[in-house]
């Protein structure tokens, strides 16, 4: 994270679950709000909310929820989808241990490693988003558009 006093972690290490199954619902919840992320999380969870399956999808069907996403193949990974909600809801307690504001943070950074054959290490990073301050407004001022010519005469009367 670029600035760690206004992040913090949430990482999982030798979770059996399947690294495919939860690789494809971590990618469309990265720089997403936290809130929004476990509201989709929960969603998967109970099968309300499918996830797009874009990279590991063989043997993964078509199903018309996936159209939200912009692609056909999805699927409701229920354990991988439980596993990243423990991962938001660790996150958003650390948050609030570190006096964070919940409703301006975004995951940054969320990855999944395989480990040997089914288990995989989980690692999340939220991180609090910078308020957009704009610029104060300033009376500028306008150029007239002066021809050439105006421009000679004016330095001719000038120099006299």
């Amino acid at each position: 994270a670029e600035n760690p006093t206004k992040s913090c972690k949430s990482r999982g290490s030798n979770l059996r679950v399947h690294f495919k199954n939860t690789h494809e619902p971590s990618q469309p919840i990265k720089c997403m709000h936290i809130q929004k992320a476990t509201k989709l999380s929960e969603g998967c969870h109970f099968t309300e909310q499918c996830m797009p399956f874009r990279r590991y999808s063989g043997g993964v069907g078509r199903w018309a929820q996936a159209k939200e996403w912009g692609w056909m193949q999805g699927w409701w990974p229920k354990m991988s989808a439980e596993f990243l909600l423990h991962m938001l809801r660790n996150a958003d307690s650390s948050v609030d241990l570190k006096g964070l504001d919940v409703d301006s943070l975004v995951i940054e950074h969320i990855q999944i490693n395989p480990y040997m054959s089914s288990p995989c290490h989980n690692e999340m990073i939220p991180t609090e988003k910078a308020q957009i301050v704009s610029k104060p407004e300033e009376e500028v001022s306008q150029k007239k558009n002066i021809s050439q010519k105006k421009l000679k005469k004016q330095k001719l009367t000038a120099w006299e």
